[in-house]
């Protein structure tokens, strides 16, 4: 910490009876009133050095003995003043970083000017400000701090606008060459004078030395900063997405929900302290949104999803909140299924989390510009390859087109796993819609899942949770499920599930029995349950098995297993009855027999084995039909 010594006589200032007053052979003939203190002095050294008295003392009367003049919105206040009295009368006074703002603002005040008076007080401490502050990191970062006390009065004289200049610039330097840090300054002291050297020299720190120090300004000050520091364009994005993050977890507690999303009643006190703090936090949340680097991936997903949970809780703006869903967007492949969880504070709905903003997260991802082509175009092969270019160069290009394919198919897959994790945790929502529940699982391409089991379990997890819905609705859930791709071990379940619609029932079991035959008998055995189930249907049970891939973990009591299920035989008469209850052939044969036609020449078209087992499927309805 650099400091500046100004007068060379002792310090004769004391108080009596709550007047301060300077030692002095000469009778005072001045007081001066600066809010609520009182200050007797002469008029010779404070009168010659500050124009303002100058003239507030030809305007005001003169009494027998002392003058009166009133300072009632003094800068600094008493402190201030007394730095200005004590440079008036050659008393020694001490500035530093800590104190040069007060001082110079309240020099600005009593315009002590080069007009008055040559060397006077602001020529000095403009110059150990140009020179000495504003040269060393942890000054300015101080200097800067110090000004939120007199905003306007910093303004005007440009104390704000050079720390900032100065603190930008200082960015990119290496910090051995601009000092201490200012949160290393904490823990060892190292003040030097004006003309002295560092005293310690420090080892070389990383590139973000400077993010925790910015970390310590408001965020006005903070936002104007960071603002010029990214308009250097010379500070990489990473760095200045590093920087936010320090800040939003210095300045950004751990937001929880509000008392009257709770339901719960708080005295009018509370309410306004609570109003007062959530304002002063969405500030600060808005501003750090403004200041996120362009470039995709200078933040990671999981911070831009943290502040959009911020955004929910504290009703931040609605621009604000677009834009971090469309930064999620861009990389909603590095996000969680915990990271998605937002809670929900919206009027509209009772929903535990948002789900809207979910899907506005996954419509910004599906923008995205189309995959690279997976070969060469044309042009390419031909045109080009007959100018300068050569067939390396050519190849080289191919290859970066498959490699930047390959991740983009590659994304999108990690986020059919997130998604259907998302939509496991969501489903026991009892006030879920059907339409948003459907609208998620249609969200993701049929080419991005490479098994079902993830979203049949979440489909398994909603019939559960919504008991209410009716056999059409159910239809509708079930149709985004495809059955040729769910394991062994779901299709056990699925095929003994009473919550399911029939047809998906039906489905399982008869494209279990495709695969199994158009593996030409080269597989292995099946649960007992099953291939009781499977042969009570004259088919051949023998199949090969998979493992159930899970992506996120779910309550006891919503996972499903085989365990402890009903046994074969009661199984299928249980799959007789829905059979005699269902209406498939109400809804999917027509009643003029073209529709009966177009199945029975689809049903001819498949395998012996399935082709069979579904006609004695259709028996099954209709002699069950007949005894109704």
């Amino acid at each position: 910490m650099k400091f500046m010594k100004l007068g060379s006589r002792p310090d004769t200032f004391y108080t009596a009876e709550a007047v301060r007053s300077v030692s002095s052979e000469v009778s005072s003939d001045l007081i001066i009133q600066v809010k609520g203190s009182r200050y007797l002095l002469h008029k010779f050294p404070l009168l010659s050095k500050c124009l303002r008295l100058q003239r507030l003392c030809s305007e005001s009367p003169e009494s027998s003995q002392h003058q009166i003049v009133q300072l009632p919105d003094f800068p600094g206040g008493i402190e201030a003043f007394e730095l200005c009295a004590k440079f008036c009368y050659g008393i020694t006074i001490t500035l530093s970083a800590y104190n040069i703002v007060a001082a110079r603002c309240a020099a600005e005040y009593l315009q002590m000017t080069e007009d008055v008076e040559k060397g006077n007080l602001i020529y000095k401490l403009e110059v150990f400000l140009n020179s000495c502050v504003l040269n060393g990191w942890k000054d300015s970062i101080v200097t800067l701090q110090s000004t939120k006390a007199f905003p306007l009065w910093s303004e005007d004289i440009g104390i704000t606008s050079r720390c900032i200049e100065a603190i930008a610039s200082k960015v990119l330097t290496q910090p051995s060459k601009i000092g201490l840090s200012h949160s290393q300054s904490r823990r060892v002291r190292d003040d030097v004078s004006c003309n002295g050297a560092e005293s310690q020299r420090h080892k070389p720190a990383s590139k973000l030395w400077w993010a925790e120090d910015m970390a310590e300004l408001g965020i006005d000050l903070y936002w104007r900063t960071m603002v010029a520091i990214k308009s250097n364009g010379k500070v990489a994005s990473n760095l200045i997405g590093d920087a936010l993050k320090i800040y939003a977890a210095r300045w950004l507690p751990n937001i929880s929900r509000p008392r009257n999303a709770n339901n719960e009643e708080a005295s009018d006190s509370d309410s306004d302290s609570e109003n007062e703090t959530n304002s002063k936090h969405r500030l600060l949340l808005e501003s750090i949104v403004s200041l996120l680097p362009a470039d995709k991936g200078a933040v990671s997903c999981s911070f831009l999803l943290k502040l959009l949970k911020a955004a929910n809780i504290l009703n931040a703006s609605s621009s604000s909140k677009m834009e971090l869903a469309r930064r999620v967007g861009l990389q909603l492949e590095e996000a969680t299924v915990n990271d998605l969880l937002i809670p929900s504070f919206s009027n509209a709905n009772d929903t535990l989390y948002d789900v809207n903003l979910v899907m506005t997260i996954l419509e910004q991802f599906k923008l995205q510009g189309q995959s690279p082509p997976t070969s060469p175009p044309r042009s390419k092969l031909g045109f080009e390859r007959r100018r300068s270019r050569s067939a390396e160069n050519i190849d080289m290009e191919f290859q970066e087109s498959r490699r930047s394919s390959s991740a983009s198919h590659s994304s999108k897959l990690k986020v059919a796993k997130v998604v259907d994790g998302y939509l496991q945790q969501i489903a026991s929502d009892v006030n879920l819609p059907l339409s948003k529940f459907i609208a998620l699982a249609e969200s993701i391409p049929d080419f991005a899942r490479h098994d079902h089991d993830d979203l049949y379990r979440a489909i398994d997890i909603y019939l559960k949770a919504h008991p209410e819905l009716t056999k059409s609705e159910r239809k509708r859930l079930c149709r985004t499920l495809d059955c040729k791709k769910l394991s062994v071990e779901a299709c056990m379940h699925a095929a003994q599930n009473e919550l399911l619609p029939l047809r998906v029932v039906v489905q399982v079991l008869f494209f279990e029995q495709a695969r199994a035959a158009m593996a030409g008998g080269k597989v292995t055995e099946l649960p007992r349950n099953i291939k009781a189930l499977l042969a009570s249907h004259d088919i051949d049970p023998s199949r090969s098995t998979a493992a159930l891939s899970t992506t996120t973990s779910i309550a006891a009591e919503d996972q499903w297993s085989v365990s402890g299920l009903k046994s074969p035989k009661s199984k299928l008469s249980t799959l007789r009855m829905k059979l005699a209850e269902d209406d498939l052939e109400e809804h999917d044969l027509q009643s003029n027999g073209t529709g009966r036609a177009s199945k029975f020449k689809a049903i001819r078209a498949l395998p012996t084995r399935p082709r069979r087992m579904f006609s004695k499927l259709l028996s099954i309805n209709r002699s069950a039909g007949e005894k109704n």
